[in-house]
């Protein structure tokens, strides 16, 4: 007897069999998919629309038929043909499940969209951009000196400014001669050069006198979640930041997924590309109407990323970056104009910049948390840990800088957990357990208040709790191991060996009740111990990468330690030194950087100077190869106890006394003196 077709939803990671036929808006409420839906599935309302995926998808041993999805109904015809559905959507209403499919649900069309926690510090920069305005006044033209209007703007420009050797490309210089008219030969014009020592490109003018303001952005790219940073060229000042989710994650979580996905699907490379500019042209345009600026005086882009998004921005076939030895088809800085890119909702002129990568598995991302942090110029030994799906760490002093990256997946990001979930309003971001009674607090996004105090059911409301994000995740299972409901393998224990009623069996194993709404239609929200499994899995993969760097120079503990990426400003430090996610230091010494990669693509956006250093600066760092390396395996091994197998972290020990319990026996479950806590 065949199978019910097996659904998968992307971002959320929800999967599950319904009947050949169910409507995707019908699937998705069973699943407790957040999709939207305001007309009650009648297809009016085309908020619960869809992005379907065919082809092989690796990450789930799943390959999807093109016909996975029953065929355009008239609902659907009638709507496009009335106000229209871009390319590849479907409304989740009127397309009904047929075979195994993967789904992707966008932004606008979750209940509970992203917060995209990546925003960009305060930063002073030294200014110093790439693209300036200049006015000018232009000769006008005699017929006994005859030159052409351009050449007398360069030699304007020459007299006012000792600019030299200007040069424009043909839309701009069409433009040039009816505005020189219009301006009665007085002209701003917009310039844009590579480098300090480079000549200066024409992009864009304006008659008179214009005195803008002119803006860039700063884009941090990431396996999962994009942000931006509209900044003004003059100042620095950020005047707007937004963030969406990554496109391309209904091709796979993680980037190897993606590579697979490319290397499986003749032209999966070129869809990704397409995907991901898409996505990034819509955000600049979102941008530019949340400032109320003009999409025009957007003139400059600047980009980091890993190796991976790398390539795929740029529609270079990543597949050379899956297979050893993880050659890159360019490590050094791009600049190239935004329109090479398919990026229309700025100024025609724009230019786009990338920074470079260190190495095949550490890119410009980790590039732009060095320029932002500058290891070089520390006199301690720092420790830089960019948190995320895939982890980028940076150790060194000015003696000498190491990079690696570290595989640590999508955990850390809420994805493979059992009531797991992006950061979004009624995720639950904050977690207490009480070490006596075994009872949770916990604080949700978009709520100041904690669950036990006054007023919180009233402001979360009856729906207003929807799972469990990375930071929330990440202190739940610090405080189960602090509460003796974990042991140090990384097992829960019964309600016997815990004495609480909260540890509920599952089949052989246990699992910790987090929070049971089902009385008011909620949720049940519970910790697993697959959800203790793959958070143990990535953050040994954070501590071995870490531990492996520490090796190379030869030291067995680290100054400080810097928290960066999309969530590191929410990690608690004492939780995170809990799990082991890091090596043993003072926990006054373990900050946040907040988004250090955004940052960095701020400063490069700002200043042409930081170009130039973080350009020479990354071949002064050294990569180690986490891949190749056998010594990472025997860490990530030892790494897999809560804390460690065999660390003494002295530090940890000053703060706390972590329970002496042991849950793979019949007995156990006595705590090991009293402990002391710093409540966070």
């Amino acid at each position: 007897m065949s199978q019910d077709p097996l659904v998968i939803f992307t971002p959320s990671g929800k999967r599950g069999r319904v009947p050949a036929g169910t409507p995707v808006l019908t699937a998705a409420r069973q699943l407790g998919v957040d999709l939207d839906s305001v007309c009650g599935g009648r297809g009016i309302c085309s908020k619960c629309q869809v992005s379907p995926g065919a082809g092989h998808f690796s990450k789930h041993g799943l390959t999807v038929a093109e016909d996975a999805l029953s065929a355009w109904n008239e609902v659907e015809a009638r709507y496009d043909r009335i106000r229209g559905l871009p390319p590849g959507r479907r409304l989740g209403c009127q397309a009904q499940v047929l075979s195994d499919v993967v789904i992707d649900v966008p932004p606008e069309s979750q209940v509970h969209r992203q917060v995209v926690r990546k925003a960009a510090d305060a930063r002073a920069v030294a200014m110093d951009p790439a693209t300036r305005l200049f006015y000018v006044e232009v000769a006008e033209p005699d017929m006994h000196e005859p030159t052409g209007d351009f050449e007398r703007l360069a030699a304007a420009l020459s007299a006012q400014w000792q600019i030299e050797d200007v040069r424009a490309e043909l839309p701009v210089l069409a433009r040039l001669q009816p505005v020189l008219r219009k301006g009665k030969w007085q002209i701003t014009v917009a310039l844009h050069r590579d480098a300090p020592e480079s000549g200066w490109r024409l992009i864009d003018l304006w008659p008179g006198f214009f005195e803008g303001p002119l803006y860039g952005i700063a884009i941090d790219l990431g396996s999962t979640t994009i942000a931006a940073h509209l900044t003004d060229l003059v100042t620095g000042e950020v005047t707007a930041s937004a963030g969406i989710m990554n496109p391309q994650i209904r091709f796979g979580e993680d980037l190897m997924s993606r590579v697979s996905y490319a290397m499986m699907n003749p032209g999966g490379d070129a869809e990704m590309t397409r995907a991901v500019r898409e996505a990034l042209d819509r955000l600049a345009g979102e941008i530019a109407a949340d400032a109320d600026i003009a999409p025009e005086r957007i003139v400059e882009l600047v980009f980091v990323c890993n190796p991976v998004m790398h390539h795929l921005l740029l529609g270079i076939d990543p597949v050379e970056l899956g297979q050893a030895p993880f050659a890159l088809a360019t490590s050094g800085a791009v600049r190239l104009a935004a329109r090479e890119l398919g990026l229309a909702s700025l100024n025609a002129g724009a230019r786009a910049y990338v920074l470079p990568c260190i190495a095949g598995h550490v890119g410009a991302d980790a590039a732009a948390v060095a320029l932002s942090e500058e290891p070089e110029k520390s006199e301690d030994l720092v420790l830089i840990v960019d948190v995320g799906t895939n982890a980028e760490i940076l150790l060194g002093d000015r003696r000498r800088v190491l990079a690696c990256s570290s595989p640590t997946g999508p955990a850390f990001e809420g994805a493979q957990i059992s009531s797991g979930q992006r950061a979004a309003p009624g995720a639950i971001e904050r977690v207490r357990i009480d070490p006596e009674t075994k009872a949770a607090r916990f604080r949700v996004i978009g709520c100041e208040l904690w669950s036990d105090e006054p007023g919180f059911d009233d402001a979360v409301g009856p729906n207003g709790i929807t799972g469990i994000c990375g930071s929330g995740i990440i202190e739940a299972v610090a405080e189960m191991r602090l509460a003796g409901l974990l042991d140090p393998s990384g097992l829960i224990g019964s309600a016997a060996q815990t004495g609480t009623e909260r540890s509920v069996a599952e089949g052989r194993t246990h699992a910790y009740l987090l929070h049971d709404g089902r009385a008011r239609g909620g949720p049940l929200i519970t910790v697993t111990q697959g959800d203790i499994r793959a958070i143990q899995l990535a953050k040994s993969a954070l501590y071995a990468g870490a531990r492996l760097l520490m090796d190379e120079l030869g030291v067995d503990a680290v100054d400080r330690v810097v928290l960066a990426g999309a969530f590191g400003a929410h990690i608690s430090p004492l939780h995170a030194m809990v799990l082991g996610m890091i090596p043993d230091a003072p926990l006054d010494k373990v900050t946040s950087a907040g988004n250090a990669a955004g940052t960095g693509a701020r400063i490069a956006l700002c200043s042409l100077a930081a170009r130039a250093r973080i350009e020479a600066g990354v071949g002064r760092i050294h990569k180690v190869e986490t891949a190749i390396e056998p010594r990472f395996q025997e860490h990530f091994v030892a790494a897999n106890a809560i804390p460690h197998a065999t660390a003494p972290f002295p530090h940890l020990a000053g703060e706390v006394t972590l329970p002496a319990v042991s849950f793979n026996t019949g007995g156990g479950g006595e705590e090991g003196g009293r402990r002391r806590r710093r409540r966070g």
